[in-house]
């Protein structure tokens, strides 16, 4: 019984913190794509500890364990959204959720009739558990290195070892010819714990101060030097004035950003210093939060300078994307369209239809990257 109170305490705890994180969610009137995601995430933390715990009545599994299997489809999916600043929420996505559900009933309302033809449903169901528990770990890997923000690179790796560690319970579970793992049974302290971290480490993420947004390089450096080390008025930590103004002369006088394949390492090494000061540059001093984002609003001023050019009316836009840095047609257009609400194409007529438009457009462009270089 002692185990069994410390079992319920774990989750009574966790609990209550996934609801203070839907709680806050709503007082800040969250309605980003992560901010649902998250309280969608922790409404289905709240009931997994209630629906795992010891004494859950057996009468309701045929329609709690479908529920379940389904939460890590919500795990995928947040993971997308937390550790990828482009991803976009697609319909599909639902469908996938709903899939799932779907797929999970049909198994316990077949089982007492068809227990083998069930008992193969449930290893699918399994197989579909790790695959996506393994596409968020992907996930995570894939991003890691263009992530500047501290506290979410430290969260993230613990956070995704404890959540794919619980799927992963739940989706060997269902290679032992059960749909997910039977609410209270053995073993049910250890996967309390794990949730009760799960939820501290939610909990650090939801009520972490909000992430700045990407400033002005120029507006930067004079603040840094206005305020020396002081904090700037948003709270955000003032870098090196001195480490901004070399790289803002490396991104707008040598077009750095123009390399293949820049990696925060080479850019790193190129300003002889720290990787994690670099990263603290342009996060903490200039509020991005991707270095890939970092690189793309230069590159992208780069090509709409380009294709605002009369003289390049004939340059492929692939060969401008190329030149500015991009690899690929693809993350060009998608990052354009971000930025300009346009794709490259559509700018290039717009910009070419109005020539006085264009010239004016092309001498501010040309001078507004050497102004950038301050010092």
């Amino acid at each position: 019984m002692g185990l069994t109170a410390i079992d319920l305490g774990l989750r009574g705890g966790a609990s209550g913190v996934f609801l203070m994180i839907i709680l806050v969610a709503l007082l800040r009137r969250g309605t980003s794509q992560q901010a649902l995601l998250g309280m969608a995430m922790s409404a289905g933390g709240v009931f997994y500890a209630i629906a795992t715990a010891p004494f859950f009545p057996k009468s309701s599994w045929w329609w709690v364990l479908p529920i379940l299997s389904a939460q890590s489809a919500v795990f995928w999916v947040w993971a997308r959204a937390a550790f990828d600043d482009d991803f976009v929420l697609r319909r599909w996505h639902g469908a996938l959720w709903l899939s799932i559900v779907a797929f999970g009933f049909a198994i316990t309302l077949g089982w007492a009739h068809w227990p083998a033809l069930a008992g193969a449903g449930g290893r699918v169901l399994a197989l579909v558990a790790l695959a996506l528990a393994l596409a968020a770990a992907v996930q995570t890997v894939k991003t890691w290195r263009a992530d500047l923000v501290a506290r979410r690179r430290r969260l993230r790796l613990a956070m995704l070892a404890i959540n794919v560690g619980l799927i992963a319970v739940v989706a060997g579970a269902g290679f032992a010819a059960i749909p997910v793992a039977v609410p209270g049974a053995p073993g049910s302290l250890p996967t309390a714990l794990g949730l009760f971290v799960v939820a501290m480490l939610a909990g650090l993420g939801a009520f972490a101060t909000q992430p700045a947004v990407p400033v002005d390089a120029t507006a930067a450096i004079a603040s840094s030097d206005a305020r020396g080390a002081a904090r700037a008025p948003t709270g955000r930590v003032v870098v090196d004035p001195i480490l901004l103004r070399r790289l803002d002369h490396l991104m707008t006088v040598e077009r750095t950003y123009r390399q293949e394949g820049l990696a925060i390492g080479a850019l790193a090494a190129r300003l002889d210093v720290p990787e994690h000061r670099l990263r603290q540059a342009i996060n903490e001093g200039l509020g991005y939060r991707n270095f890939n984002a970092f690189l793309n609003h230069y590159r992208i001023d780069d090509a709409k300078l380009a294709l605002s050019d009369v003289a390049q009316r004939e340059v492929p836009v692939l060969t401008i994307a190329m030149d500015a840095g991009f690899q690929s047609i693809g993350p060009f257009n998608r990052a354009f369209k971000a930025e300009t609400g346009v794709t490259p194409t559509e700018f290039r007529r717009e910009a070419l239809s109005r020539p006085e438009t264009a010239d004016d457009a092309n001498r501010d462009l040309r001078i507004s990257q050497p102004r950038r270089e301050i010092g």
